[in-house]
């Protein structure tokens, strides 16, 4: 538990870490209700994908231009002003549900105001934990840092399902326009006493250009960006086609919807875990395909699945595997970008992972309503399969390269040991 905790000795991240473990407690409430509530006034897999699409692709639309925020403003403000905001849309979506006037406009007005949010937010936030930790601990804060969301996750829906069914989904918005009070408060309350060098020099532009320039010319970043990206496509609107599964597949409601995605949550927070466990990178690369592969065939099976207890059993192993995927590459990226292109690197990682999901769930969306959710999900999880298959190809060319970059970050510990051993081990990354 030493080993797995060891960035909470920081104080700055113990006030992050609560604050922001009850305020996403509070987004994933929000996530389920408005799910429900969508599928409730419509009862359309194609608006359902249509909410999911508006309120993430800002993300990829605005990635490149909150890269050069997230490296040239101070982090620290950023993320403040970014959850304020977004504290103010979820209580504005909560006056409008609890008055009975919200109609499905506004829900994807209000959605795609969040993610506009979210696409300045993701950058800055992951950036923003070296100012917390150092470069010591930044691999185990990147690991609790998933875990916190994926425990909140096993949480959010638990009690969204029972709020949903008892009182309605406006107490859910409610709950997590409160839940912001916490994480501004614990930022409020950090001293930061070290924080990285941002970006000085050129104009906006060049600093877009020359991060673009770095993810497409080093050879593992791009990879790693590419599985992500495809990946985030073809599979993850699984968890926007949970309705769907839940009323015509299962024919259950609210509640088995809670119990569905508390599951992926169980498995992701495993996986998280798993990963803050581990004081080295020795071995991420191969876990990243293993993972995708697993995540693949896990969804093949749980589209194929009509018993609520066996698609539960099914989506830990499928949670597990996409928390292995993405905590793998998150960790991968972060130690092998410099310090000054760490925002917009990040950023191009939310593009591929937060912002390529709702392409995919608008497809998915119109792709189910023709031929159904169990066929879209299997579709997805051989997609991965194959992109897993390809990228396992590829990691023997550019293992080198992985190890040299990371060696030229220095990172201190047993990280740079791992690093130093890796030279020695024949599976390297």
């Amino acid at each position: 538990m030493r080993t797995t905790l060891r960035a909470l000795r920081h104080r700055n991240f113990q006030l992050f870490f609560s604050g922001q473990l009850i305020s996403l407690i509070g987004t994933w409430m929000q996530n389920i209700a408005q799910d429900w509530l969508v599928f409730r006034l419509t009862g359309s897999p194609l608006l359902l994908g249509v909410v999911a699409f508006v309120g993430q692709f800002p993300v990829f639309l605005l990635a490149p231009v909150a890269g050069i925020v997230a490296d040239r403003r101070n982090r620290h403000r950023t993320v403040i002003t970014t959850q304020a905001t977004s504290m103010v849309l979820a209580s504005t979506l909560a006056v409008l549900t609890l008055s009975g006037v919200i109609r499905v406009w506004e829900i994807i007005v209000l959605s795609s105001l969040l993610g506009v949010v979210n696409a300045f937010d993701i950058p800055a936030r992951q950036s923003f934990l070296i100012d917390m930790v150092g470069r010591e601990d930044l691999l185990n804060a990147i690991a609790l840092n998933s875990s916190m969301f994926n425990g909140a996750r096993i949480i959010g829906p638990a009690i969204a399902g029972i709020l949903v069914a008892t009182i309605g989904e406006g107490w859910c918005f409610f709950a997590n326009g409160v839940s912001y009070i916490a994480v501004i408060a614990g930022l409020l309350l950090m001293r930061l006493t070290k924080q990285t060098a941002l970006e000085q020099s050129g104009s906006p532009i060049e600093n877009m250009i020359e991060g673009f320039r770095f993810a497409r010319q080093a050879v593992p970043v791009r990879a790693l960006l590419l599985l992500v990206g495809i990946v985030s496509f073809a599979a993850m609107p699984f968890t926007v086609l949970m309705p769907i599964f839940v009323g015509h597949v299962l024919h259950g409601g609210a509640r088995q919807l809670g119990l569905l995605m508390g599951a992926t949550g169980v498995g992701a927070l495993m996986g998280a875990l798993t990963l803050a466990s581990r004081t080295h990178v020795r071995g991420l690369g191969r876990w990243v395909w293993i993972a995708a592969t697993c995540f693949g065939t896990s969804l093949i099976l749980f589209s194929l699945s009509r018993y609520l207890w066996l698609s539960m059993a099914l989506l830990v192993p499928a949670g597990f595997a996409m928390m292995i995927q993405m905590g793998a590459t998150n960790t991968l990226l972060q130690v092998m970008v410099p310090d000054r292109l760490r925002g917009r690197v990040m950023s191009l990682y939310s593009m591929s992972f937060i912002g390529m999901g709702p392409i995919g769930a608008l497809v998915a969306g119109a792709v189910a309503a023709r031929v159904g959710g169990p066929w879209t999900v299997g579709v997805g999880g051989f997609t991965c399969i194959a992109a897993g298959a390809v990228f396992a190809q590829r990691l023997p060319s550019f293992r080198g390269e992985a190890r040299q970059m990371i060696a030229a970050q220095e990172f201190p510990s047993s990280v740079g040991t791992a690093i130093q051993d890796a030279g020695s081990v024949k599976s390297g990354l």
